[in-house]
């Protein structure tokens, strides 16, 4: 029989995308659901004990209701924090969203390398632990950016952003003592990679941006291996938590094949 069960991305907002876009190459003919927690947006401002309070009880309604084979939490924030919890609590494949470090590490020539993500994943505990196991030999420089979020989701709604922002928002990393040696920026929250051209353009010297997406749908595709789809794929699902109005958004969810949107 045909398996119509779909694959759900979760996310506070739209950032999720930037992870949605390569597991739809890898799989053309999988259904997808793409939830924005709008009602929670954003949680990079948020503390740890309220995400991890949100996440699992949501994640467990949106399952009640979708039947997905997989969840990809495509969050940084969301998976420093709940993953284990998420997993914990539902019976199918979660597939979380943790900061590229080993990866930049591995590219960084000057052994300095920058991890920008929300405030909330830039001090988690995790952060230190990969710093540790696969940058030991670098200068890891953090910052967190809520702004940046922002800039990301006016950029999907047709909105631009001025360089002058970007570039305060770069200064939060190479400003810090040794900052001016970074050669590698982690984009650690899913958000950041829509923007990964204007925040090239306003670095102050060439430096590579690198996130976990691809390895992510890499990871999907190796879970659903061997797996049954449906005839065609059919319109992809977004749905938001919040009543807010979303139809700004419609013309880049449809770039991402999510034709549909829908309200929780």
């Amino acid at each position: 029989m045909t398996d119509t069960r779909p694959i759900l991305f979760f996310d506070s907002g739209v950032g999720g995308l930037s992870v949605l876009g390569p597991t739809r190459a890898l799989l053309p003919g999988a259904p997808f659901v793409y939830v924005a927690d709008s009602a929670g947006f954003p949680y990079g401002t948020k503390t740890e004990a309220e995400i991890a309070a949100r996440v699992p009880a949501l994640l467990g309604r949106l399952a009640e209701r979708y039947h997905p084979r997989l969840i990809v939490i495509a969050c940084n924030t969301a998976s420093t924090i709940a993953l284990a919890a998420v997993r914990a609590a539902l019976d199918l494949p979660i597939v979380g969203t943790v900061p590229a470090i080993k990866p930049a590490a591995a590219l960084s020539k000057t052994r300095a390398i920058g991890v920008l993500g929300t405030d909330a994943t830039v001090r988690q505990p995790y952060v230190d632990d990969l710093a540790a196991r696969f940058a030991a030999d670098c200068l890891v420089v953090r910052h967190g950016s809520a702004e940046l979020v922002q800039l990301a989701e006016a950029k999907l709604r047709g909105e631009d952003g001025s360089a002058d922002r970007y570039r305060a928002i770069l200064a939060g990393l190479f400003d810090q003592p040794g900052g001016d040696r970074i050669d590698v920026i982690v984009n650690a929250c899913t958000h950041f990679p829509l923007v990964v051209e204007e925040l090239a353009a306003a670095a102050p010297h060439a430096v590579r941006f690198v996130d976990g997406s691809e390895g992510i749908a890499r990871r999907v595709a190796y879970l659903t291996q061997g797996q049954s789809w449906p005839d065609s794929p059919g319109d992809g699902v977004a749905v938001f938590t919040g009543h807010a109005d979303h139809g700004a958004l419609v013309p880049a969810l449809a770039r991402y094949g999510l034709m549909r949107v829908e309200t929780l």
